[in-house]
């Protein structure tokens, strides 16, 4: 028996239990962590900003708008990107109070550690990564296929005779091309992350730029009929013509898809460690970026509908065919030579934050220690940055990616789906030095006490209760869980709605009036406990209605994936959990932290026992120098 289980035994308390499993899966990063940033300061809020706009506003711009009309909303392609954008914008405003209050880096993994727990921790930050790694690879991919395209497929014919590959779910050939600028890339983020976020700018105002020229351009070349055509000069197939020839399920489902054209602003908290004054500049980045993403998506998906009816639109190059198609062969190359600033400015994007998770989990122990290095003359995780380039480049080349892409927007919707809960249990989490200075200036009256009480008036505050007290943030946490469960039942009777609305019954309407029942009665119970005082920069509006909101969207989104996307995410989950328990779990740096201080608390009780004379308490005292090196090593 060990010095620890001999010390557990004689205090009566069990070396491992439930109990102690609960709270060791459960231990919290303490929410101000003294420990100094080893990461250069260096990014102002332009950066940010240009570094969420780059990430986003890839070659969906170019593509999505062209698909979305054509396959689902027709010219209401307007209102399911303003949808996308207002689902987007709850998220973002989570990311955002999020980033005022924990501006480190490792964004929804940290966020979720200092609320939750290590181990739901480590489960996001471990989708995080293949997020960013399946998003990163599948860019670089796209620009290696536009650019063998753009030059008459030279590359794949070359390497499809001469390299092919004959295995199933991998690529034709090995796209070296793709591999080659994955590890450039890499190394541009590795050497500093000033000097990366140069080139994002470039990539990101040549971009923009390219984006307000299609809309100028455009402008002379619309017409408001496009918007209205009778559904006599509609060909079979394509709707009733008119604004909504889809009706409200098509712009339903165009919304589902356009949100995922907003995928990769939360990049910016990923970078909040590097930030000059993270807890102004992340909510400005946040939210201008969104906002300019939304105006950029709307301004093309308006000109482009209303220049060419949306049944004559290209699914895969929408804008360069509607330019070709009105004899603009100059526009026409403006726009490709945009796509691939777009692609790059993407593939930026995507790799900035995937060093910068593994930087944040290797430092707290849960991740191999060498990922986290620091090297001294970038000041980035300069082995982790290529180790984690090297891996995608291998994807890139390798790997067939189309059957991977719904994998990456399922970690995201996690993620947001996550944010938007520890925003809830942080706002009304417990105050302790707040309710300790109420009792100790002898204000602890009635309303203040966490007495015992009802439960229904417990559960709805009806004694006025307005200090945070452990029962009233169990309420909160209890309430989140139920209702992200409930969103998941409310989210199977919507599909009904959305997939099949013109057979509706009176039935299914009272289902969805009786799902939507527990959910605001859940909002409401989290609504009327107290708040916590602590004063942030920035603060999410309307909660807990619209952090609510905001999982329900990304439930629902989630729920609408396939099954097989489900079954990929369960076997990197399971890869997850092994690395976890094998590692993880041993070398936390919590863990490591609690030992040093038990050890302390061991040697100041026995020292006192030993002081006593008591001979079985002496034995424990001898011990004590074996158990501070046990867990010190």
């Amino acid at each position: 028996m060990t010095a620890m289980e001999e010390f557990a035994e004689y205090y009566g308390m069990p070396s491992w239990s439930v109990t102690n499993a609960f709270r060791v899966l459960t231990r919290k990063k303490p929410l101000e962590d003294s420990n100094e940033s080893k990461l250069a300061k260096v990014l102002s809020a332009f950066d940010l900003t240009a570094l969420g706009i780059g990430s986003t506003l890839g070659v969906g711009v170019y593509v999505l708008a062209g698909e979305v009309s054509k396959q689902y909303a027709g010219p209401a392609v307007v209102v399911s990107f303003l949808i996308a954008a207002i689902a987007s914008i709850f998220a973002g405003l989570c990311y955002a109070e999020f980033g005022a209050r924990v501006p480190k880096a490792g964004s929804a993994y940290i966020y979720s550690y200092v609320t939750i727990g290590e181990f739901i921790a480590f489960l996001i930050g471990w989708n995080l990564i293949l997020e960013y790694a399946i998003g990163s690879a599948s860019v670089v991919k796209g620009l290696s296929t536009y650019l063998d395209q753009l030059c008459g497929n030279p590359m794949s014919s070359f390497l499809g005779t001469h390299m092919p590959l004959n295995i199933e779910g991998m690529g034709a050939y090995p796209d070296l091309f793709a591999f080659v600028v994955t590890i450039l890339f890499s190394l541009a983020i590795a050497v500093g992350a000033k000097e990366s976020t140069r080139v994002n700018n470039v990539f990101t105002m040549l971009n923009l730029g390219v984006v307000l020229f299609v809309i100028i351009a455009g402008l002379f070349k619309v017409s408001s009929s496009n918007w209205s055509i009778p559904k006599s000069q509609v060909p079979e197939g394509y709707g009733e013509g008119g604004f909504m020839p889809y009706g409200v399920s098509g712009i339903i489902k165009g919304a589902a898809v356009c949100f995922y054209g907003f995928i990769g602003f939360d990049c910016i908290a990923t970078a909040g460690e590097e930030a000059k004054n993270p807890k102004k500049s992340i909510p400005f980045a946040v939210i201008v970026s969104l906002a300019m993403i939304f105006l950029a998506y709307f301004g093309v998906s308006t000109v482009l509908t209303m220049m060419l009816p949306y049944f004559e639109q290209d699914e895969k190059a929408p804008l360069p065919h509607v330019f070709r198609i009105n004899g603009w062969h100059v526009a026409e190359y403006v726009v490709s030579i945009g796509a691939m600033f777009g692609l790059c400015s993407s593939m930026m994007g995507a790799m900035f934050p995937l060093p910068r998770i593994v930087f944040a989990m290797s430092n707290d122990g849960l991740l191999f220690k060498f990922l986290g290095d620091i090297s001294e003359k970038y000041k980035t995780p300069f082995k982790g940055t290529m180790i984690t380039g090297l891996l995608t480049g291998i994807l890139a080349a390798v790997f067939n990616l189309s059957q991977l892409v719904n994998m990456m927007s399922i970690g995201t919707l996690l993620a947001y789906s996550m944010v938007a809960s520890c925003v809830l249990m942080l706002r009304y989490e417990v105050d302790d030095r707040r309710e300790s200075r109420i009792v100790a200036n002898g204000r602890a009256t009635g309303l203040e006490q966490d007495r015992p009480c009802a439960l229904w008036r417990r559960i709805f505050n009806l004694n006025g209760q307005t200090v945070p007290t452990k029962q009233t943030s169990r309420i909160v946490t209890y309430s989140v869980t139920l209702f992200s469960l409930w969103c998941m039942v409310f989210s199977q009777i919507l599909t009904k709605f959305e997939e099949d609305l013109a057979n509706v019954t009176s039935f299914d309407g009272i289902k969805l009036v009786l799902g939507t029942i527990p959910l605001a009665v859940l909002l409401l119970v989290i609504s009327r406990q107290p708040t916590s005082g602590v004063k942030l920069s920035f603060k999410v509006p309307l909660v807990p209605w619209l952090p609510g909101i905001s999982i329900l969207i990304n439930i629902y989104l989630m729920i609408k994936l396939d099954i097989l996307t489900w079954i990929r995410f369960s076997i990197w989950i399971a890869i997850g959990l092994a690395i976890f328990l094998a590692y993880g779990i041993r070398h936390s740096r919590l863990r490591q932290r609690e030992q040093r201080n038990n050890s302390i608390a061991m040697m100041r009780d026995c020292s006192n026992s030993a002081l006593l004379g008591g001979q079985e308490n002496s034995k424990y005292s001898n011990e004590v120098p074996l158990i501070l090196m046990h867990s010190t090593s």
